[in-house]
């Protein structure tokens, strides 16, 4: 349940009074632990998946400076706290951009034919590897890959997309991908939620890390 609006909390809180009943009547509500694993990605179940950012097509992207640019906080943040990253590529399309692939030690980027990574065995195989269940994606097309993966994956996975780390050629398809996923129950966030958000707190020496590519 990663979408924090009032049918999903609605949802929530009855399955706690419904608890409460079960156990002699007690009022019993959901601890903030359980809660937060509903709404927050979290450093130690988190992954993150870079779907398609490649050299023929991230050029057609709408503003495909901002998905760079983002992406590669994404990925520094990724280092700097030990998260694992699996990157995709789509047959034919070229290479991975440079620009995230540079000093990169994540294993080589999953090749497929399907826009929906999770019809290619390895990239499921690498996921269940990870034992994580919080996928932060980013990546292409937004209403292609990014939209038929990311909604396959709910609810067995709680999905976090980036929405300033993805895109598609025209703004109306990526809008209408941002609502329909929404809609679909995922969480849509930001960069700097991501960012902020598996931080935590300030004054930790990974804060201070990313402080130069949050300014």
């Amino acid at each position: 349940m990663a979408l924090l609006d009032p049918a999903n909390m609605a949802g929530l809180a009855e399955r706690s009074r419904s608890k409460g009943a079960l156990e002699g009547g007690e009022k019993v509500y959901m601890d903030k632990e359980e809660l937060a694993r509903h709404l927050f990605a979290s450093r130690e179940d988190s992954i993150l998946v870079m779907i398609d950012m490649q050299t023929k097509l991230v050029p057609k992207m709408c503003e495909p400076e901002r998905i760079i640019e983002n992406a590669k906080r994404l990925l520094a943040l990724s280092r700097i706290m030990g998260l694992p990253v699996v990157f995709t590529e789509q047959e034919n399309l070229g290479p991975t951009v440079p620009e995230l692939t540079e000093g990169t030690t994540e294993p080589a980027p999953i090749s497929k034919m399907a826009f929906n990574c999770f019809s290619s065995i390895p990239f499921s195989v690498r996921l269940r590897e990870t034992e994580r269940h919080t996928l932060i994606v980013a990546g292409i097309e937004a209403h292609i890959c990014v939209a038929q993966t990311a909604l396959w994956a709910h609810p067995r996975f709680n999905v976090h997309v980036v929405s300033d780390a993805v895109s598609s050629r025209s703004p109306d398809n990526y809008r209408v991908a941002i609502e329909r996923m929404r809609t679909g129950g995922l969480t849509i966030t930001s960069t700097e939620m991501v960012i902020y958000e598996l931080l935590q707190r300030a004054g930790t020496d990974e804060f201070r890390a990313m402080l130069p590519l949050i300014k």
